[in-house]
């Protein structure tokens, strides 16, 4: 990202907006929260790809998110960091078909390993809690980064407003 202007700091705060609607959404269900997730928001995970600038919005929006998380303090670090961190790196993607893969892989390892800690600790349970949870964890996010996130990144850039958003990042 060359450069800092207003459009993109309000893309960023729009997607860090609509990923805490869809994360607070999707708690209503009760999948947004515990070993067992899949959190729709997770699909914007994918957008740092085609606006490098989300990735900031995105961080801040899980952080907002993880606020009513049950894992509470732990979650709001650990789990916004790993968004944050993702988010970066999905910025540096040359392939989208790639794009998912940094959250999937992320959270699986990161969140997983934080929701096995709460579950039992540093105790000799916690490898098979580990690898209990990061494949839960890894597989819903899968779901949203490469089916819904893959189709974001097809269909967006078909979008008479984000093709010029899109070309015009291209020229810089």
């Amino acid at each position: 990202m060359n450069k800092l202007t207003t459009r993109r700091i309000a893309t960023a705060a729009v997607v860090g907006a609509l990923y805490t609607v869809l994360t607070v959404f999707g708690s209503v269900f009760g999948i947004t929260f515990g070993p067992i997730q899949c959190r729709f928001s997770e699909a914007l995970c994918v957008l740092p790809f085609l606006f490098p600038e989300t990735a900031w919005g995105l961080g801040i929006g899980c952080l907002i998110s993880n606020i009513l998380s049950p894992y509470g303090v732990l979650d709001m670090v650990v789990g916004s960091l790993t968004t944050l961190v993702a988010a970066l790196l999905t910025a540096r993607c040359r392939s989208r078909y790639l794009a998912p893969l940094p959250p999937v892989v992320l959270n699986g390892l990161f969140i997983g390993a934080m929701l096995a800690f709460e579950e039992v600790g540093f105790t000799d349970a916690f490898p098979r809690a580990f690898w209990f949870n990061g494949a839960s964890v890894a597989a819903g996010e899968a779901v949203a980064c490469f089916v819904l996130g893959l189709l974001l990144l097809k269909l967006l850039p078909a979008i008479p407003f984000f093709r010029h958003m899109i070309a015009e990042r291209a020229e810089q």
